[in-house]
């Protein structure tokens, strides 16, 4: 990394960054109805080459697009050197930026390299947002602690990018720690670390690149929250994480689409309490019921599962699976297996089969091991 951007801008780096992926355990559409998740940091992310700029502008390369785009971080245009000008990418950093000029922060040369597959549900963006944020606050001596500089990256996705997503993966992104999920409170932003080591019980957690690409920004994930807010309101109750009477809840709204949607939030919040149970008493093999049930409301009740996502996770189980279930806003991504570790080999090929027998892309395979959150990876 240091010698590309030496490269691309003629000079050194100040240092580089890294921020993960990462994979929900549990907890999906729950974090913007102010509900519980279950994440935990990937072993694979984004990495920032960054030096410091006095003249409040931005420049962002990547090793994954050509050329080069330029903005001053006070607003204005965007400037695309070698892209179509609505390269939509670029307005990750180029939002963190600007938010965090709020606090101090200024102008950047950043060089920008991934090693998590993009498109797969694994939360490319927040780990892009979250190493900028961390290289522009070293940059420039900004302090900002790691939960209020979560919601700040999240503010940049809200307000820039426009997708309305909750506080999830900016959290695991920044506050992740190895060998443990993150229970995160989405409404108050408090989280503790909860053990996960599934290696350690003789299990596998696999992620399961389904090669069907999402893209939050289109407008089914929009209207799912639209939906949660309609319900909600209707409800009498700030979010859907308030609902205490499930069945009474039911019986009052008469639009069955909204009866479907709030099911799924309150029984997935539900099912995160439950899983922190699991984990806390070291039945990490009893998760694949959590999961299974998760997917199945995901898929049935929320309606945002996908063919091969829901093909995926029959056939890990029909292999010996312990469960599985999409994960991420959905419409195409990844999938999550919770295998014994001497099955595992066996229920990639049962996947891979399902998939050649439908004619579709081969997926992809990734190892899940609960990782370390976002950090510095060069000395000051």
């Amino acid at each position: 990394m240091r010698a590309d951007f030496a490269a691309a801008y003629g000079r050194e780096p100040d240092g580089v960054w890294h921020a993960p992926g990462r994979v929900n355990l549990i907890g999906e559409h729950t974090d913007y109805n102010d509900g519980l998740v279950l994440p935990f940091a990937l072993p694979f992310g984004v990495s920032v080459a960054a030096a410091r700029r006095d003249d409040g502008v931005i420049e962002v390369r990547s090793h994954q697009a050509r050329g080069a785009v330029t903005a001053p971080v006070d607003g204005g245009p965007v400037v695309s050197e070698g892209r179509p000008p609505d390269e939509a990418w670029a307005a990750y950093p180029v939002g963190v930026a600007r938010v965090l000029r709020e606090h101090g922060a200024g102008g950047a040369s950043l060089l920008i390299d991934s090693d998590l597959p993009q498109g797969a549900g694994l939360s490319s963006s927040a780990a892009l947002e979250c190493a900028t944020a961390l290289a522009l606050c070293d940059l420039h001596g900004v302090e900002i602690d790691r939960p209020d500089l979560a919601r700040l990256a999240r503010r940049a996705e809200n307000e820039h990018v426009g997708v309305p997503c909750g506080p999830m993966d900016q959290s695991a992104s920044l506050l992740c720690t190895a060998g443990h999920a993150l229970m995160l409170d989405c409404r108050s932003g408090l989280s503790a670390q909860v053990p996960f080591d599934p290696a350690a019980s003789g299990l596998a957690l696999l992620v399961v690149d389904t090669r069907a690409a999402h893209a939050l920004t289109g407008g089914e994930y929009g209207r799912r929250h639209a939906e949660c807010e309609e319900a909600a309101a209707l409800l009498g109750v700030d979010a859907l994480r308030d609902v205490k009477d499930l069945a009474g809840a039911l019986r009052t709204l008469r639009d069955p689409l909204l009866r479907r949607r709030v099911q799924h939030v309150v029984t997935e919040n539900h099912r995160v309490e439950a899983t922190v149970g699991l984990l806390r008493a070291g039945a990490v093999a009893e998760l694949g019921a959590m999961l299974n049930a998760s997917h199945l409301s995901l898929r049935d009740q929320f309606e945002v599962s996908w063919p091969e996502a829901d093909a995926a996770v029959d056939a890990a189980v029909r292999a010996g699976a312990r469960g599985g279930r999409m994960v991420g806003g959905g419409f195409g991504g990844s999938v999550i297996v919770l295998a014994p570790a001497g099955r595992a080999d066996r229920i990639r090929d049962a996947i891979a089969a399902a998939y050649a027998k439908r004619g579709w892309t081969a997926p992809d395979f990734l190892d899940a091991v609960p990782s370390g959150g976002a950090a510095r990876v060069t000395a000051p």
